[in-house]
């Protein structure tokens, strides 16, 4: 294999713009010039990249150039979450879809399909079907199936009402059943080919093909493997089911990659034109969905793809971005924000990819406990990223509040009263994070403009105490939280600030000091921890304070009235205490009780409607219940 220095030099050069008349069945001949184009792209040259497509298809009529360029506009507008540039992305997707489907092999008429359900050899769908396309017509209904599943996700994101959302998800189903049927080719193919000695794979389907059908079947894999268990229930009914273990082997194959080796097999000029894509995936996957599940995690796995990128693309924001991630993810913040530095001086074209860095920074810095900083990010947010303007308000306000001060406080007030009308819909839907934010706007102004510990909450719902270095938690985090507790037991229950909210933040003050004491004890299993530190403590006794922290929210749980959440979040996380500890059968129960879908908050109280972060916490517990049946990490 080549090695990355010689793939940059070999990138240099433009492949030759597209010259005379556009054929259809010459589409594939453009495959170098799009995969100079995404080239360009993951190379921070975005603009030039948008121009060289451009300029090799005026009028986007060739296969390849007008889906790549819905492709770049499907980016932009997932990135900036404006409206303009969504109905732009959508407009270019619809017409690449529609330019994918002039190239498709034409559906046989109703009688000859009825003819072949009597007759196989008439080859009117599935695999035969596939089998009897030119090239052409089978990579067109590789990038027919890509384009649908860009229109449905930026569809489902810009939709203002259910029925364009399920119009969306419907296409989502066509998507999976291609990708379906073309992994079914692919195989057959591949074992006729073992079957006659040519080899382990059929050497006449081309690279960018297979690589293609990798992509979408492993991506079509994990998405179904991600759903929660009740969503699955039903899509189970059509048939579908997601392998996590198969999706992740497909992305990897693509690229050659294998846990027994630091190098991919498939070298630069022997790669499909999705292997950097795939790539991605396995990326996200491994540093981002981490956050949400862990069967299939593999850190290792995340940093050899991202040694191998940074290589090839040294300047390249999305691999800068996952670097920055995956220290981020081993409880290293401080070498996490150096590299979303790295990324925000890469290239200042799609000045929305900026916002990734600074709310990776926010969260960041919440982990280091370095307030100021934090702020910082949250007014950078606030003032030019457009996803969720509530949000970046509300952790501009709790900065504020920590901070402390007349006039901190004076602004957060005034930027409290704002969250509530920022809130967004995605499908005519509010977001539960943005909902959550807006309740406590609403109790700090009910309760005269305080809340109890705010900042250090937000960022334990950004996995901040999670990422935590053991010594922050130690020496800044738990002191703030004891601080907050004498406070509480120097109170009188009746007369704390006026009568109001003393069991809620003292099941609060209680949750976090649990949250703070558990990973003293038992550091997040990505994490690197320095073994000579010294934090002052035990783990025996950071475990012991973290399981009677819980059980003082247990305890006091029928006097909490407004934030019912901290109750189900208390389960949730001493049940994978308790995992930790080794007690398997006591982490069940407690993960059962959060999943049983029954009231936790003791007799007597009444809850209107979900917890705050309801459908999250069954995500995560979801996923905890299937490690624990694995034996996995918690």
């Amino acid at each position: 294999m080549e090695s990355c220095t010689d793939v940059t030099a070999w990138q240099e050069e433009a492949p030759p713009l597209p010259r005379g008349p556009y054929k259809p069945e010459r589409a594939l001949e453009d495959i170098p010039g799009i995969s100079y184009a995404l080239h360009l792209f993951l190379a921070s040259h975005m603009v030039e990249s948008e121009e060289y497509c451009h300029k090799s298809d005026p009028k986007k009529e060739r296969l390849y150039f007008a889906t790549g360029y819905g492709l770049i506009q499907c980016v932009k507008g997932l990135m900036s979450f404006e409206d303009e540039d969504l109905v732009a992305a959508l407009n270019h997707i619809r017409h690449g879809n529609a330019v994918a489907s002039q190239h498709r092999k034409r559906a046989a008429s109703l009688p000859t399909r009825l003819a072949g359900l009597v007759v196989g050899s008439l080859n009117t769908s599935g695999v035969g079907f596939i089998k009897s396309m030119t090239d052409v017509e089978r990579h067109a209904e590789l990038v027919y199936a890509e384009s649908l599943f860009e229109k449905a996700l930026v569809g489902i994101v810009y939709s203002g009402d259910w029925l364009a959302f399920i119009k969306e998800a419907l296409n989502m189903r066509t998507t999976i059943n291609i990708y379906r049927q073309l992994g079914k080719f692919l195989e057959a193919a591949d074992a006729e080919a073992q079957e006659q000695g040519r080899g382990p794979e059929d050497k006449s389907i081309d690279v960018h093909f297979r690589s293609g059908v990798y992509l979408g079947v492993g991506l079509s894999n994990l998405i179904l493997s991600l759903m929660p268990s009740k969503l699955l229930t039903i899509v189970e009914l059509f048939g579908y089911k997601g392998d996590r273990q198969a999706g992740l082997a497909y992305l990897m194959k693509a690229g050659g990659w294998s846990k027994e080796s630091n190098e991919p097999a498939i070298g630069i000029k022997e790669e499909g034109i999705r292997r950097t894509i795939c790539d991605m995936a396995l990326m996200i996957f491994h540093l981002v969905l981490s956050s949400l599940t862990f069967d299939g995690i593999d850190i290792y796995m995340a940093q050899k793809i991202i040694d191998y990128n940074i290589k090839r693309y040294p300047n390249g924001i999305f691999f800068l971005f996952g670097q920055g991630r995956l220290n981020l993810v081993r409880s290293q913040p401080a070498r996490a924000i150096d590299w979303y530095q790295k990324a925000l001086t890469a290239q200042d074209q799609y000045r929305n990819l900026h916002q990734i860095s600074y709310w990776e920074m926010a969260v960041a810095n919440l982990s280091l406990w370095d307030v100021p900083a934090s702020l910082e990010c949250w007014r950078k947010l606030a003032t030019e990223a457009t996803w969720s303007k509530a949000t970046y308000t509300y952790g501009k306000a709790v900065c504020l509040l920590q901070l402390g001060g007349e006039e901190n406080q004076k602004e957060a007030a005034e930027l409290m009263d704002r969250v509530p009308e920022l809130r967004q819909r995605i499908a005519g839907k509010s977001i539960p994070l943005e909902k959550f934010v807006a309740r406590k706007a609403r109790k700090l102004k009910d309760q005269g403009g305080r809340l109890a510990l705010p900042a250090l909450e937000l960022s334990y719902i950004f996995l901040g105490i999670q990422h935590a270095p053991q010594d922050v938690i130690a020496r800044k985090l738990l002191p703030l939280v004891d601080a907050a507790l004498a406070e509480l037991k120097g109170s009188n229950p009746t007369q704390y600030q006026g009568g109001q909210g003393f069991w809620d933040d003292w099941s609060l003050v209680h949750f976090l000091r649990g949250i703070c004491l558990r990973y003293v004890a038992y550091p997040d299993p990505d994490a690197v921890v320095d073994p000579d530190q010294d934090i002052g403590m035990s783990q025996a006794d950071a475990e012991k304070g973290a399981l009677a922290a819980f059980e003082t929210v247990f305890a006091d749980s029928p006097k909490v009235t407004l934030d019912h959440h901290l109750i189900y979040y208390s389960h949730y996380e001493y049940g994978r205490l308790l995992a930790c500890k080794g007690d398997k059968a006591g982490a069940r129960q407690h993960l059962d009780l959060v999943m049983s879908g029954k009231p936790l908050e003791g007799p007597g109280v009444t809850r209107k409607g979900k917890y705050s972060l309801e459908n999250a916490l069954h995500v995560k517990t979801h996923a905890a219940l299937e490690a624990l049946d694995k034996g996995g990490r918690l």
